[in-house]
């Protein structure tokens, strides 16, 4: 799909996109299924339900929005088959199975969560079935992978694009990292925080400490004690919206007031639905802003996202979008839906104009991409910045 097709098939789109609800033909688990030669089905595989139900379902309205804009492509009808990974790693490769053995998909499109993508990816490069993922930012997702691509940015980028901040915009010299120790995202981020931050201070002291946490832990007690003994300038707490939005809340009941930083996990509305008042400035770093559209075809996704939802668009709603327009592009230049012809045509993808920014695929498959900053104002995701990769 040309760059010129996507903005202006969005923009005729815009009139009528409220009449287009279920016009692309959806089927989730096993129903609604068509058979014969002019379906191409794609799969999806994104936690509906668990912990991360929400960054699920926020990217699930994106990968529907350009299913019913774009419900074709070589002159086939698109399918989607969605499967609830449930947030979880082995429902994960068990969701990935489902797609490729069960409904027959030719690509695949997921998942919200390094640790799912992870657990997914083996199973569908085994299968030779490509995947696009649209915020697994984990490296190793696509590591030694060559059926895994992605439309976003990876870590070691945005824990830099945090640890410049914390020291250049706020001024910090030390840091104290809380993360989710058995979640790879967490883990991840957090070291590369770490290692941006310390070659910043140019001090391997920068760095107070590492706390950890175990999934489903209520009370951070423990950990914020130590944070209030250590005293640090900045806290960087990578981890899901509802652990962290927690965490911080309890923070600042124990009179904890150093700013708060975080990733692309905390933009959900109950990030702040949670923390309420205490997530009130805190900053994190995420891979798109409506008021900060850098293509044509982003200014127009605002428009028709908007009139569908009544809502801005948020950063997974466009990397769905993103993901799935891909994987069309790439099947429109192989003219063909051949899972193996789709691979070398998404391993090839070059300029191609996405609503989150031009995407280019590396030898790795990820997107070398900007990042966003936020910080909650008065209950809101407000723009501050837009850093560019080096």
């Amino acid at each position: 799909m040309k760059k010129k097709g996507l903005v202006l098939a969005l923009a005729v789109m815009l009139v009528s996109v409220l009449t287009l609800a279920g016009c692309g033909g959806t089927g989730t688990g096993g129903g609604g299924e068509e058979a014969g030669e002019d379906v191409i089905r794609i799969g999806v595989y994104e936690p509906m339900t668990g912990d991360s139900a929400a960054g699920g379902q926020m990217t699930w309205e994106g990968i529907e929005l350009a299913n019913e804009l774009y419900p074709e492509v070589l002159g086939k009808k698109i399918q989607l088959f969605l499967e609830d990974n449930k947030t979880d790693k082995s429902e994960a490769a068990n969701a990935v199975h489902r797609l490729i053995e069960h409904h027959n998909v030719v690509a695949i499109i997921g998942s919200y969560g390094s640790s799912m993508s992870m657990a997914g990816g083996p199973v569908a490069q085994e299968k030779g079935i490509p995947v696009v993922g649209c915020s697994p930012t984990n490296p190793l997702v696509t590591r030694g992978n060559d059926y895994y691509f992605r439309v976003c940015f990876i870590d070691p980028f945005q824990g830099r694009v945090m640890a410049q901040y914390a020291f250049e915009d706020l001024g910090a010299d030390t840091a104290v990292i809380i993360r989710n120790v058995a979640d790879d995202y967490a883990v991840g981020l957090g070291n590369y925080f770490q290692e941006a931050f310390v070659e910043f201070t140019g001090s391997e002291d920068s760095i107070l400490a590492v706390l950890d946490y175990q999934k489903g832990d209520q009370d951070f007690t423990a950990q914020l004690t130590t944070v209030k003994n250590l005293n640090p300038d900045v806290i960087f707490a990578p981890g899901t919206y509802g652990d962290s939005a927690l965490m911080i809340r309890q923070a600042r009941e124990l009179g904890i007031t150093q700013p708060f930083l975080g990733g692309d996990t905390w933009e959900a509305p109950e990030f702040i639905e949670v923390g309420g008042e205490a997530v009130e400035g805190v900053a994190l770093s995420t891979h798109y802003s409506p008021e900060a559209t850098v293509t044509d075809a982003a200014k127009e996704f605002v428009k028709v996202y908007t009139e569908k939802f009544g809502k801005e668009p948020n950063a997974f709603a466009a990397l769905g979008f993103d993901a799935y327009m891909v994987i069309l592009d790439a099947i429109e230049r192989a003219g063909s839906a051949e899972p193996q012809a789709i691979r070398d045509a998404l391993a090839a993808t070059e300029n191609f104009e996405g609503v989150t920014g031009i995407i280019t695929l590396d030898e790795n498959g990820d997107a070398t991409k900007s990042a966003v900053i936020l910080r909650v104002e008065n209950g809101e995701f407000k723009y501050l910045t837009t850093v560019n990769p080096n």
